[in-house]
């Protein structure tokens, strides 16, 4: 047998490259996974976000008084908010409503029985919040759900992008690559694992070292001392070795 092989750009399909569909799932489960551990990061962030933007699209206002002001250590008033305990009515019912939120420097202005603007949930009456800073959380609230959503189009891009690698790295070779015969450093081990060993070869007179990858328990294709293998475009170190099943799969064999 002769070999034949065809010019660049060759017609070489996944499913004709031994294992390559097999190795891509494995990547492909394996980004499908993580982008599924992602998006259920991201649903459990955007939880108590997508709550605080329903609370504020039916809230009611409703005037109160403080009862209660717990403020925040001096020190870390700026970014810590004080608690209230407030009482106010709600159709035509009295409530008390612990530990709601409110800014820790405006509340240094706050006294029992100090007038406060508040929110609450028809569905939810004993649980209200401070009218401003309920508000003031709105912006937040965007940016968050923002961040998040970016977050999933970036694990989708990710899992998009792993998939293609991995068909690229599989095809690019044996459709476009520059095939070479390579020499060995060292004699190759007779071994069913993958082959990775260091050799070089020659392109317009410039010796180039690589590292060559053949699949394991595979013949490659010989000529003396030399073996064939692909160049890949983007890596020209990283070269793969191609065996004598591969090249009568391609009809590479006449």
């Amino acid at each position: 047998m002769q070999l034949a092989i065809p010019s660049a750009p060759r017609p070489v399909k996944l499913s004709q490259v031994p294992g390559a569909l097999a190795r891509v799932g494995v990547i492909g489960g394996a980004a499908v996974v993580l982008t599924i551990i992602a998006l259920v990061v991201v649903n459990r962030l955007q939880a108590p976000l997508a709550a605080h933007r329903a609370f504020l699209d039916v809230a009611e206002p409703v005037k109160g008084k403080v009862a209660e002001v717990s403020l925040p250590p001096l020190e870390v008033r700026l970014q810590t908010p004080a608690r209230l305990r407030v009482i106010y009515q709600f159709a035509g019912r009295d409530y008390a409503s612990s530990s709601v939120l409110t800014d820790g420097v405006e509340a240094e202005k706050l006294f029992p029985g100090a007038p406060v603007e508040l929110l609450v949930d028809p569905s939810v009456p004993m649980q209200a919040q401070e009218s401003v800073y309920a508000h003031a959380r709105a912006g937040w609230v965007w940016l968050g759900s923002a961040i998040l959503g970016l977050g999933v189009l970036l694990a989708l891009g990710g899992m998009t992008f792993e998939l293609r690698r991995a068909v690229r790295r599989e095809l690019a070779p044996l459709r476009v690559g520059a095939l070479v015969w390579l020499t060995p450093d060292a004699q190759l081990p007779d071994t069913k694992d993958e082959l990775r060993f260091p050799a070089h070869y020659y392109r317009n007179d410039q010796k180039l070292e690589v590292t060559a990858r053949g699949r394991p328990g595979r013949r490659p294709v010989r000529n003396g001392e030399k073996v064939l293998a692909a160049v890949v475009p983007s890596e020209p170190t990283w070269v793969r070795v191609v065996d004598e099943d591969l090249a009568r799969t391609l009809g590479w064999y006449r």
